[in-house]
């Protein structure tokens, strides 16, 4: 019994009242349960209960011995904690719930909200970037935040420093969600405790983190994908070619959304990561008016709904997928043992051109190592 990427249906049988809830998050915590699982075993046994009480029997099975569900004083310590803070606790199955996360395949059964929980309702944007960003990545994300407010999107991000902080602290007045890393009541960074308030105060935090968790650097990949899962697209200001913006990137793709970039100087470290997603075909941003014009403007009859103006798909969009593509494929193929490239080029049908620039990426980015003789691994 271990977590996987177990693509399941969301069980059928929603918390409906605070027992089930209390059912759902203590299966959630439970030792060796991560998403997939949780999914997997709800299909298989119906609700939460039944599955509470099969744990240790399937735990054995899978050879985990001595096997027992999450305590139940730890369940009521954590719903006690988020009672103190004012957070609610929002299921899948709930109406505030965001949709467009609802229909990911990896999505959070629960998600712990403090704010305005309405936020999660209405179309949304990820405006994400370097934590060190420039006085000019600063100002162009104020003013992406602060134009895409005023059309109407709420502006999602993670509430670190540099563009992040920027986005969140110019669209207060019009909606911003701030998807953190640990538990909605830790702040991190500690510096950004104010600006934090001031969401809980005007607009939305949420995260899928137990109450009182602090963030480590293996929460933040799937904070990304909350925060791409709920977000039409996702537009990255700064990044550097090995960066949390293009995991976040990267989640967005797999799951569907629209990718859009702001160029930077060649020279500057911190635009490598987006005129690196440019040349694979993510959408140039010059400003809000680029990124509406992608995306459409939201509707003010439904503002859950789709947009009057159907996003266009261009050859760009479709080369930015099939670069996602492509990086899937060579993962897949390689392993540890090491493989020619030449091998690998003749094994993916592709043409060397387009192999080869992925490739690098992929080096970069720590993913795979090349070896003498022309040989490829995965790290």
């Amino acid at each position: 019994m271990t977590e996987d990427n177990i693509s399941s249906t969301h069980p059928q049988l929603p918390p409906t009242t605070e027992e089930h809830r209390y059912s759902w998050l203590r299966l959630l915590r439970s030792r060796r349960v991560g998403v997939s699982t949780f999914y997997k075993l709800m299909a298989e046994h119906g609700c939460a209960e039944r599955v509470l009480e099969a744990l240790p029997s399937v735990a054995q099975a899978a050879g985990v011995d001595n096997y027992s569900v999450c305590p139940a004083g730890v369940i009521e310590s954590e719903m006690a904690a988020g009672r103190k803070a004012g957070a609610r606790l929002v299921a899948i199955s709930d109406e505030d719930y965001p949709q467009p996360l609802k229909d990911t395949a990896d999505a959070p059964p629960l998600l712990w909200t403090l704010g305005d929980v309405t936020l999660a309702t209405r179309p949304a944007l990820a405006l994400v970037g370097a934590r060190n960003a420039s006085s000019l990545g600063t100002r162009m994300a104020r003013g992406l935040a602060r134009e895409l407010g005023e059309a109407g999107f709420v502006v999602a991000s993670g509430l670190a420093r540099g563009v992040d902080t920027a986005a969140h602290a110019a669209s207060l007045k019009t909606g911003t969600i701030a998807v953190f890393g640990g538990g909605v009541d830790v702040i991190y960074p500690a510096d950004n405790r104010e600006l934090a308030r001031k969401i809980a105060d005007n607009g939305l935090i949420v995260s899928e983190q137990p109450m009182g968790t602090v963030p480590q650097a293996r929460h933040f990949p799937a904070r990304n994908r909350i925060i791409s899962g709920m977000s039409q697209a996702v537009v990255v200001v700064e990044a550097a070619a090995r960066s949390g913006s293009l995991i976040t990137a990267r989640e967005a793709l797999d799951q569907g959304r629209e990718v859009l970039a702001v160029p930077g100087h060649p020279f500057d470290a911190r635009a490598s990561g987006c005129n690196m997603l440019i040349r694979d075909g993510a959408t140039l941003v010059r400003g809000a008016k680029d990124v509406i014009e992608m995306v459409g403007a939201p509707r003010t009859s439904d503002v859950s709904g789709p947009s009057d103006t159907p996003p266009q798909t261009s050859p760009q969009q479709r080369s930015l997928r099939d670069t996602s593509d492509l990086h899937m494929q060579i993962l897949n193929r390689l392993g540890p043992a090491p493989l020619a490239e030449d091998q690998l080029i003749r094994d993916l049908s592709a043409p060397a051109n387009r192999v080869t620039p992925v490739l690098i990426d992929l080096e970069l980015d720590g993913r795979i190592q090349r070896q003498a003789g022309g040989l490829l691994s995965k790290i």
